[in-house]
């Protein structure tokens, strides 16, 4: 039996919902992987960082922050910043789940760097890390004899980055499409049903799927940051979301969702990334062209009945020709488990 100290730097809906899940599997992790785990760091963005090595009440902090409250109380020793919290955790699992910034990754690089270098497994549903910094961290975590896992940063829990790491070697990526973006997807689907453009932004707003401020996905960012961090990982070919030709759906309105279902189609935000070998040289290796725009889809394409938050993404290879995954309806618990997967899959 080994015993695992866990730290949550970040604890909105996707890190609550995590220690929500580990909890309730507690009993299945130790019977089935031999493993045991305590809470000794948790850190909030307004409601305070509490650290104990002896390990915190995670049900209480879950009830202080659900309650408007602080955690700091719960804390044995002074927290300063982010870096702080990291080393006095004392943690051998550090759960990076801090907002995603899509032009740097920053500050939560710096956050995986430091867990690293302290020996610590570093987890994350940070997508920002993975594009601006996947190479750097993946050798860091060698070097220090521990692990760099992302499965969260898209497609929430569905096993994308782990498939191609251990069920599909010598498999060879030649091509991605998909619909990355769950909110864009919802909106477009409540607008093909009635609803305006802002009514669809405020709906998704409601349910906790937009953020206050939508643009990072009605303009494209989100699935930008998605199809980068994609190609950077199992294309080996780093990718930036700028590199990305972007547009995003303010362009579709009623009149042309009215013009597509005429024509028996739906519009769909589709993002794409192939290899381009024009022009390849031993000297230049393997080019990616990704793109992220609005698509008109007919029936004959899997993404035509994709509807409200559900994502897709279909992976052409060298050898087993389209490969589909559909996730429905995803969350936090879903991104949850897949942060919970990253931690089985980094000890065991």
């Amino acid at each position: 039996m080994t015993h695992y100290k866990l730290a949550l730097l970040g604890f909105g809906n996707v890190g609550r919902a995590l220690a929500r899940l580990l909890l309730q599997k507690q009993d299945e992790l130790r019977e089935e992987y031999g493993l045991t785990f305590s809470f000794t760091g948790i850190a909030t963005g307004s409601k305070g960082r509490a650290v104990n090595p002896a390990g915190l009440d995670v049900a209480r902090a879950l009830e202080l922050v659900e309650s408007g409250q602080s955690i700091a109380p719960l804390s044995t020793r002074p927290v300063g910043d982010a870096f702080d919290f990291i080393r006095l955790s004392e943690a051998d699992v550090l759960f990076e789940n801090t907002p995603v910034n899509y032009a740097t990754g920053q500050p939560a690089i710096d956050h995986l760097r430091a867990a690293l270098q302290m020996g610590m497994h570093a987890l994350t549903a940070n997508k920002g890390p993975v594009v601006h910094a996947h190479r750097e961290l993946t050798e860091l975590a060698v070097a220090n004899g521990v692990r760099f896992f992302f499965e969260s940063t898209v497609m929430d829990g569905a096993p994308i980055f782990s498939l191609f790491r251990g069920a599909l070697p010598a498999a060879r990526l030649l091509s991605i499409r998909g619909i990355l973006n769950s909110t864009t997807n919802l909106m477009l689907s409540r607008m093909e049903n009635g609803e305006t453009f802002d009514e669809a932004v405020a709906y998704a707003q409601s349910i906790g799927l937009a953020e206050t401020d939508p643009s990072g996905d009605i303009d494209g960012w989100d699935a930008a940051i998605k199809i980068a961090a994609l190609a950077s990982v199992l294309m080996r070919v780093p990718l930036k979301p700028a590199d990305v030709d972007r547009t995003g759906i303010r362009g579709i309105g009623a009149a042309e969702l009215a013009a597509a279902k005429a024509q028996g189609k739906r519009w769909k935000l589709v993002c794409s990334a192939e290899q381009d070998l024009s022009g390849l040289t031993n000297l230049t290796g393997p080019r990616v062209k990704a793109r992220v725009a609005p698509e008109l889809v007919g029936s004959e394409s899997p993404m035509y009945g994709i509807d409200g938050s559900t994502s897709i993404v279909q992976f052409e290879t060298d050898v087993l020709g389209r490969l589909s995954l559909v996730e429905e309806n995803p969350g936090p618990q879903t991104t949850a488990y897949g942060l919970l997967a990253d931690f089985i899959n980094a000890v065991r």
